[in-house]
């Protein structure tokens, strides 16, 4: 993991897991409600979602099922609700594991190794190819290739252009795109699409102004077909 979101209201559980965190070389990033947890998942990105459900502002298995809207982030309930109604509701709205209070440091960090881990498999086989083998994109390595040569990408673009590589076929909504790319908070931001939707286009497309690859469809989103 790279940068660990702990989002906890107790002080001085997210101050001993954040210490805990540190030591083992990842970011972290302190959040104690659910409006903070917003604003910093719309600041910058995050590897895994550290989440307690007894949050001040917002009950969090809806603060799960808002993430899970727009984004597949990791995400690892810690909560003091023991009940097994609790963490099936979890799960079901999209936790990737759950750990009741009191918990050690260990675990969660064995939990965070284990998720590390599933990523690692899954991205091991994400290459998206197109059919005529002019574009080749390496989701595990960030890397684009372009008839043989690799082309720079700026993090806007890469972000873009992996959303849609894992959502190659199907339509993405300029909603869906703004916030997985940008966060939640820039839904309305239309703008900012057509900017980098030209700049993509000039650097995969034969030919920008006949796009092959990448398809606008007019009042509706956008499409990537490999």
């Amino acid at each position: 993991m790279k940068h660990v979101l702990i989002v906890e209201d107790d002080t001085d559980i997210a101050r001993a897991v954040s210490v805990g965190l540190r030591g083992k070389g990842h970011e972290v990033t302190i959040a104690a409600s659910g409006r903070q947890m917003n604003e910093a998942l719309a600041e910058a990105a995050v590897d895994v979602i550290i989440l307690d459900l007894g949050l001040p502002d917002i009950d969090g298995i809806e603060l799960i099922m808002q993430v899970r809207r727009w984004s597949q982030v990791p995400i690892v309930v810690i909560s003091a609700r023991h009940d097994a109604h609790g963490k099936i509701a979890a799960l079901d709205a999209g936790a990737d594991d759950y750990v009741t209070k009191p918990f050690s440091l260990g675990e969660v960090l064995a939990r965070l190794r284990a998720i590390e881990r599933r990523s690692g498999v899954a991205a091991d086989s994400s290459v998206v190819a197109t059919g005529d083998g002019r574009v080749v994109i390496d989701l595990a390595a960030h890397v684009l290739h372009v008839e043989g040569a690799e082309v720079h990408l700026t993090p806007i673009e890469w972000n873009m252009l992996s959303v849609f590589a894992k959502h190659r076929g199907a339509l993405v909504d300029a909603t869906t795109l703004l916030t997985e790319v940008w966060g939640p908070e820039y839904a309305g931001e239309r703008g900012y699409l057509r900017v980098y939707m030209s700049q993509l286009r000039q650097k995969l497309e034969a030919d920008p102004a006949r796009p092959q690859y990448l398809h606008t469809q007019m009042g509706m989103g956008y499409r990537f077909t490999p």
